[in-house]
């Protein structure tokens, strides 16, 4: 099983008692942008991103916004085996 990188957007924004807009607003990253990575639909997020948000939050830790995670096997379709 592989690896895989998780951006904790959910999570943070529950943890400061913020919207992904506010969180846009005072990271300066687009709020389209937090709302893919928050639902998995982005799989890419560059470094100033991350930067951004740890400045907007004061977050000193990486493995706070982001996290290693084993990856899910993907579901065979059955018609198909």
């Amino acid at each position: 099983m592989g690896k895989k990188v998780v951006v904790k957007i959910k999570e943070l924004t529950k943890a400061n008692g913020i919207s992904l807009r506010e969180l846009s607003r005072i990271s300066n990253v687009r709020k389209a942008s937090l709302s893919e990575l928050a639902n998995g639909k982005r799989e890419s997020i560059s470094f100033s991103h991350i930067e951004k948000i740890a400045a907007a939050l004061n977050i000193q830790d990486i493995r706070e916004i982001i996290d290693l995670v084993d990856a899910e096997e993907p579901e065979q379709d059955i018609a198909q085996a």
